[in-house]
């Protein structure tokens, strides 16, 4: 089985953490590749980065050569997976929604992590599209840009700050990392808080690989049926 885990932004170093957090909880057998946009912004930290990040993606998967079976989105709140849902034939795993949904079977209620503040709102309405919103006591900032998570010593300190309130303030009962720059911090941290924290990264793997397994992908027969034919001005990207 092969899976893409799929980067939002351009930073190589971003892309090896994120495939390297999904290639730890599969089976043996199956191969995690990691796969960066050729175009958009080093971190993506806005709607509008947001909004490129989504073609960007779309056009970095289509353009993939070589066969997969399922694909991991490490965006967390990120716009686009809709529009690759439609474009492929294989199951298409958000973080966000694969976060969320792991940790609504670990307690009542969870909190989300993530970067600097303005991302928050973003993140409040992706879980309300997914209809995940009642679920979740708070969406919290550390304040940290998504590069800045590079620097794991900083990145921690800030998250166990952040996700203790959460715990005495929302009683959040799990913890979800709001970002893909977090991935592989949180067996760490679930040890330090004594509380499940989950790395969206992680939980889209494992679940895009259950899918494989279970033989099932998404439903064309609507909501995601594929684009209608027609000629698209300038995309896909020519290499």
């Amino acid at each position: 089985m092969r899976i893409l885990a799929v980067n939002v932004n351009t930073t190589e170093s971003m892309t090896h953490s994120i495939t390297e957090a999904a290639q730890a909880v599969v089976s043996a057998d199956t191969e995690i590749v990691g796969v960066t946009p050729t175009f958009g912004a080093p971190s993506v930290e806005g709607n509008m980065e947001s909004y490129l990040a989504a073609t960007a993606v779309m056009d970095a998967v289509t353009q993939y050569d070589g066969e997969f079976d399922a694909v991991v989105l490490a965006g967390f709140g990120e716009h686009g997976k809709e529009g690759l849902m439609e474009l492929l034939s294989v199951p298409v795993v958000d973080m966000t929604e694969a976060a969320a949904h792991i940790a609504m079977l670990l307690g009542s209620r969870f909190s989300v992590i993530t970067t600097l503040d303005r991302a928050v709102p973003l993140i409040e309405d992706r879980l309300l599209s997914f209809g995940l919103d009642r679920r979740c006591a708070a969406v919290r900032s550390t304040g940290l840009g998504v590069l800045e998570l590079e620097n794991a010593d900083v990145a921690k300190q800030a998250i166990t700050e952040q996700a203790r309130l959460a715990v005495e303030e929302e009683r959040a009962e799990a913890i979800v990392l709001g970002c893909g720059g977090m991935a592989g911090l949180d067996r760490e941290l679930s040890e330090l808080l004594g509380i499940p924290v989950v790395e969206g990264v992680a939980a889209g793997a494992m679940l895009a690989e259950g899918l494989v397994n279970l033989r099932l992908t998404t439903s064309k027969i609507r909501t995601y049926a594929p684009p209608r034919p027609k000629s698209l001005a300038g995309w896909p990207l020519q290499p």
